[in-house]
């Protein structure tokens, strides 16, 4: 997906945003993170957002999308749908508004919003019709993307007027959807999307996060992965722990409910590093953090992720969300 700006978007120049600490994880100062929305989120409705789990999404950061109007969401949809068939045959036009193989649905998901200054998360669905089904048939889905912004304050308070902030974008299904979709948003709003890439130290945050939250089920087992560099033949080491003992430990480390801190992180890693080199003699530490797994959301380092409990649908997006900040310039 290209990352350059439009060249006719030139005069449209987003302000320069404050730059974000990247020394510490999520942005956040002095190594602590507040978490308010770690835990449920009562106003959303689970049955509107219950589509969104279980899928594998790969993320993305988008800048500020200039002159984008809620109220022409079925224009925008019709024409997305024309470029995307015209592109699908090779540059040929296609009028606006003909019978098309795919077809385009934009919609708005209030729900999914953390503070009043945030956007509602704006959903783009792709699907196909096959040519021998009658037109009363259902359509198929092929392709499903949606930007959003939870508690994400520090850029909405920063750009000026007719700017849209929707840092975060997810997208399930074919890459070439993705690069069209992408490449339609950036023409037409002077935004860029950069691939968010989720750093072993991120890695290590959300593991201690959500290893730490209650759940009204049996939880399935926390399980880190780890790549063994400099070896002439990959080397990866799963590491699965009972989500109970998870948990128990988090509990005797973390010192302030809603408050986590570098140091309270470093010492649940270390606890875990220690455990392991006990039993196996390999020094975890040396190996390369690539993928965690737990009960509420499992993350990989090449920016994919999966959503697996709906009660903290919020507080993984409010994480994420600040991981796309943190990479707008």
């Amino acid at each position: 997906m290209a990352e350059e700006a439009p060249e006719d978007g030139a005069a449209r120049t987003l302000p320069s945003l404050r730059r974000l600490s990247r020394a510490l994880p999520f942005g956040r100062s002095h190594g602590r993170v507040i978490v308010p929305a770690l835990c449920s989120q009562e106003k959303a409705d689970p049955q509107k957002t219950a589509f969104l789990l279980r899928k594998a999404w790969t993320l993305y950061s988008v800048t500020p999308l200039y002159g984008f109007r809620r109220a022409r969401l079925r224009d925008y949809a019709r024409l997305l749908g024309a470029f995307i068939a015209a592109e699908k045959q090779k540059g040929l036009a296609v009028e606006v508004g003909v019978e098309l193989d795919i077809k385009v649905a934009l919609s708005s998901l209030a729900d999914i919003r953390g503070s009043e200054l945030d956007q509602a998360a704006l959903l783009v669905q792709l699907s196909s019709r096959s040519q021998s089904s009658s037109r009363n048939s259902e359509d198929k889905p092929v392709w499903l993307g949606w930007f959003c912004s939870v508690f994400g304050d520090e850029l909405s308070e920063s750009v000026p007027e007719h700017f849209t902030c929707l840092p975060l974008f997810l997208s399930h299904g074919a890459e070439s959807y993705t690069a069209l979709v992408g490449s339609w948003f950036q023409k037409t709003f002077d935004c860029c999307f950069s691939r968010l890439a989720i750093s072993p130290l991120n890695l290590s945050w959300m593991v201690a996060m959500w290893a730490g939250c209650k759940l009204d089920r049996a939880a399935s087992a926390v399980e880190l992965v780890f790549s063994v560099p400099r070896l002439a033949q990959p080397l990866d080491i799963s590491y699965a722990i009972h989500p109970e003992d998870a948990k128990a430990l988090w509990d005797t480390v973390q010192k302030t409910p809603g408050e986590i801190t570098h140091k309270e992180v470093d010492v649940f890693m270390d606890c875990l590093y220690a455990h392991f080199h006990r039993h196996f003699k390999i020094h975890l530490s040396a190996a390369k953090l690539v993928k965690i797994s737990t009960a509420i959301a499992s993350a990989h380092c090449d920016g994919i992720v999966k959503i697996l409990h709906s009660q903290y649908l919020p507080g993984v997006l409010m994480l994420l969300t600040e991981l796309a900040i943190s990479q707008i310039q």
